[in-house]
């Protein structure tokens, strides 16, 4: 009985009558590695037979086919055993996740702490760094499509807070301004501890930073 040859889908066999050469490649990021060439001598000679056949006729043409039949069949198993040879080499650098079953490279595609493919578990902090990344893409776009009288809504408005209506006369404010287009009255009243100057927020009755009463 003849034995079995362990195999994959992620290899591409790069053989030819001179020797054989394998690449294997990651299912996910698609890098890959090569095998060394390996010479196969026994091709040279039935070439050297053929061409000496197709040359002068007749007179060789039996040794030829004799020689491409002991090729063929030489070369079927120095092919297997190169290719066995090269799973055995490369094995080590790939990993069958066992969720996805997907030949990953464990170099980059593999996580060794879930003992999954990075597909099926990414790293959390690559990811986090790409959500956050994404959000802030999100935010260039949305300001650059906002009216210019709305890009007076930056973060260091957000975090004061915008007003919608006048403190003083009740009128809603169609923007965010500084004074009120009805009255005059001031929108954005800036107030000050007085014992350390830190800032106040709006209806602070104490600083936040040494407890003075605010307006003391």
């Amino acid at each position: 009985m003849s034995e079995s040859i362990d195999f994959a889908n992620n290899y591409n066999d790069l053989s030819t009558e001179q020797g054989f050469q394998f690449e294997f490649i990651c299912n996910r990021c698609g890098n890959g590695k090569r095998t060394a060439f390996k010479p196969f001598n026994l091709g040279k000679v039935s070439g050297v037979m053929d061409t000496a056949s197709n040359l002068l006729g007749g007179i060789f043409s039996s040794a030829a086919n004799v020689a491409g039949q002991v090729s063929s069949a030489a070369y079927e198993r120095a092919h297997d055993a190169a290719f066995t040879e090269a799973t055995i080499q490369m094995r080590p650098n790939y990993v069958q996740c066992p969720r996805c079953s997907s030949w990953v490279c464990r170099d980059q595609c593999w996580n060794n702490k879930k003992g999954l493919c990075k597909s099926c578990a990414p790293d959390l902090g690559v990811e986090m760094a790409a959500a956050q990344a994404s959000k802030s893409v999100e935010e260039v776009w949305a300001h650059a499509v906002m009216a210019e009288d709305d890009k007076k809504l930056g973060e260091e408005n957000w975090r004061g807070g915008v007003r919608a209506t006048c403190p003083e006369c009740g009128k809603p404010l169609a923007a965010n301004v500084k004074f009120c287009p009805e009255c005059g009255a001031k929108i954005q009243q800036v107030v000050h501890c007085t014992e350390c100057g830190a800032k106040l927020p709006p209806g602070a009755k104490f600083c936040g930073e040494c407890g003075h009463k605010a307006g003391g």
